[in-house]
């Protein structure tokens, strides 16, 4: 890539952006986003990642991924891209790190009864949610409600996309984000497909696929020549991640080159993404994608579980409208400025999927010998 190409990163030496919503001091020795790296990882939204489901509910199972180490790896492969491309490898880390924080317990099935509860009052999505959180919701600052991100941080998670994300928040004027936001959809997408490859086969849910990109990874790691199923397993999926990375850099750059965009503020009114994959890849990666959907998303098990989700968070999101008192007094009184309903699922949304079940139980009336105790299983 051009040493032109290079200035498309956001730079912190010649920043002339917006920056934050309050202003405040330069740190002696953090750069901006590594200051917003720095609040998202110390945020409560972000420990409570470590709660939250990725396919599978937390503590079934310490091999599984959970909605924390997903964030965890996206990060770590969207600096890898960042650092390909010299683009801001600190910006791109800190929109991986806080792309899911708006994430509802129970992960796609959680936030749909959400959306569906809401739909009178706005809907819910995740993206949105996530602006929420970084803006309003998190509180460590006695000056101002948020975490007072950089705008090129908050743009990237407004504008976050993938086959389950689409942006809905209308503030920012931008088409689309620095290419380091672009690197996190791209990381994202390569990320949760590998690794809940890798858990769905680890469940016994799926067999291993028979599609080009994972028998191409079998061959390149000669599979038969290693006898353990789970080592057989791990290496597949990293060669698949290893695989896709090395051409997201290199089929970029190339985009990047015949792209025809001179400035940033290009890249910003460019609506298609320019962090991109081959088209071969590219169609090898969808094959991935439709296997999982197919054969793993839909399975019965994790359906009968959606169904659950659906009764569990419906029971929750009535009872706490009836008796707001039940939540933390934040939450009763930000209720008063943002609305009943709207707060419900602002509190609902920050739930830990143990959490919410946990609450489930304590708000049930009394139960009498006999009666039926909530279905969790």
């Amino acid at each position: 890539m051009s040493d032109e190409l290079a200035c498309f990163a956001v730079n912190e030496s010649a920043y002339s952006g917006p920056g934050r919503r309050f202003a405040e001091k330069p740190h002696p020795y953090r750069t901006d986003f590594e200051r917003d790296r720095d609040r998202i990882i110390h945020c409560s939204a972000f420990r409570r990642l470590e709660g939250k489901a990725q396919v599978f509910t937390p503590g079934l199972d310490d091999y599984y991924r959970t909605r924390l180490t997903h964030s965890i790896e996206v990060a770590q492969i969207g600096r890898t891209i960042a650092k390909g491309l010299r683009l801001n490898e600190t910006l791109t880390e800190a929109i991986c790190l806080a792309h899911d924080l708006g994430h509802s317990p129970f992960g796609h099935a959680g936030e749909k009864v959400l959306n569906d509860l809401m739909s009178e009052f706005g809907g819910f999505e995740h993206n949105r949610q996530t602006l929420r959180i970084v803006d309003l919701l998190e509180h460590p600052y006695p000056d101002f409600a948020g975490l007072n991100l950089m705008y090129e941080t908050r743009l990237g998670l407004a504008k976050h996309r993938s086959l389950y994300d689409n942006p809905q928040e209308q503030d920012f004027k931008e088409p689309n984000c620095s290419l380091e936001g672009q690197v996190a959809d791209i990381a994202d997408r390569i990320a949760y497909n590998c690794h809940d490859l890798e858990d769905g086969m680890r469940a016994g849910l799926i067999s291993p696929p028979q599609i080009k990109i994972f028998s191409e990874a079998q061959s390149r790691i000669n599979a038969e020549a290693i006898k353990d199923e789970s080592i057989r397993r791990t290496r597949t999926a990293k060669t698949i991640i290893d695989t896709l990375v090395s051409d997201c850099i290199d089929a970029s750059k190339k985009n990047l080159d015949k792209s025809n965009v001179r400035t940033i503020n290009d890249v910003y009114g460019r609506r298609e993404n320019l962090i991109v994959l081959s088209s071969e890849r590219e169609g090898r990666l969808v094959e991935l994608e439709e296997f999982l959907l197919q054969n793993f998303y839909q399975h019965k098990s994790l359906m009968q579980t959606a169904d659950k989700v659906k009764k569990w968070l419906g029971r929750l999101f009535e009872r706490l409208c009836q008796k707001p008192d039940l939540m933390p007094g934040y939450f009763q009184r930000l209720a008063a400025q943002e609305g009943l309903q709207r707060t419900v699922c602002d509190y609902i949304a920050g739930m830990t999927d143990r959490f919410c079940l946990k609450m489930l139980e304590e708000i049930q009336p009394r139960r009498h010998k006999g009666t039926k105790k909530l279905d969790t299983d």
